[in-house]
């Protein structure tokens, strides 16, 4: 049986209903290197946060992925305070952003001390905070992968192949999507293992249906952020292509910035329930394929 693996521990399908793939709690998008990056007291985010949490337990939403990854922010300690003070399991990962995201231990890290770090955190625990890193979240440059990104992206591969893990890439291109599945299928991996986060901005569609057609995930995840016209023509599109058991939708929204005074305001991840899922229904999308979209998708793309 495959479980989803979160701050409350693993979660059976049985267990779990709507589920946003991509959303953020906690980020902070200085470099490492800044003073005063990743620093906020956990009460603070838990106040700020909490609500915003349970506004979308309110609407059947059952759990959320966490996408902040090593480089921007990742705090798994207030993960896991926000999840206990709500009751609501948040999906964390390990792994690292891109270039200049990247700290210094990572940059000199050898391949295989990265995967032995990645593994770790996927099947005893992330730092000693208690529960499972549930993916793997990287990034790589819009116009290519740097060599540095290459190894992170092959240490994550190598984790993945041992633990069946799914590796999200913050990735803007198609063409880069498509050099990343080669070097993941080259480390004995699988590209139905992959999820091309932020799908949406290869404006290209040829590219959305090359990288579905080849076994990975697409994500749409501009939902609330771009016109609700816009993003319902375009999950239709995938629909009609095809794409709609490797389809997965969400916001990227939230979530506490300690830059900003008091984290900054956060955007809800309400959007998709509230507006996009009946637009969709009226533009006749039957309930199933809405229940494949935001039940069955994200679990089978996160669960291992």
């Amino acid at each position: 049986m495959k479980f989803l693996r979160t701050t409350l521990g693993p979660k059976s399908k049985s267990e779990l209903g709507m589920i946003l793939p991509h959303e953020h709690v906690f980020v902070d998008l200085r470099t490492p290197d800044q003073p005063g990056y990743a620093d906020a007291e956990t009460e603070d985010v838990v106040r700020l946060m909490a609500p915003e949490i349970e506004r979308i337990k309110k609407l059947g939403v059952t759990a959320l992925v966490e996408c902040s990854t090593g480089g921007v922010g990742r705090r798994a300690d207030i993960d896991l305070a926000v999840s206990i003070a709500t009751d609501f399991p948040i999906v964390v990962p390990t792994g690292n952003y891109r270039e200049p995201w990247i700290p210094e231990w990572v940059r000199h890290a050898s391949e295989q001390e990265l995967e032995a770090w990645m593994l770790r955190e996927l099947t005893e625990q992330i730092d000693e905070i208690g529960f499972q890193a549930g993916w793997i979240k990287l990034s790589a440059g819009d116009d290519g992968m740097t060599a540095l990104e290459t190894k992170i992206l092959r240490a994550a591969a190598r984790a993945a192949a041992q633990t069946d893990a799914v590796i999200g890439s913050h990735t803007i291109r198609g063409r880069v999507v498509m050099d990343q599945l080669d070097v993941i299928e080259a480390e004995g991996y699988r590209a139905d293992r992959f999820i091309s986060i932020h799908t949406q901005e290869e404006k290209d569609f040829a590219y959305n249906l090359a990288v579905a057609e080849r076994g990975a995930w697409i994500e749409y995840d501009h939902v609330g952020r771009a016109g609700d016209d816009e993003v319902a023509e375009l999950v239709i599109r995938a629909l009609e292509a095809g794409c709609g058991d490797r389809l997965l939708l969400s916001h990227d929204r939230g979530w506490y910035d300690p830059a900003l005074p008091m984290g900054g305001t956060p955007k809800p991840y309400t959007h998709l329930s509230m507006v996009l899922l009946p637009e969709l229904r009226r533009r006749g999308v039957d309930d199933g394929t809405l229940m494949r979209l935001t039940h069955d998708n994200p679990f089978e793309a996160f669960a291992r």
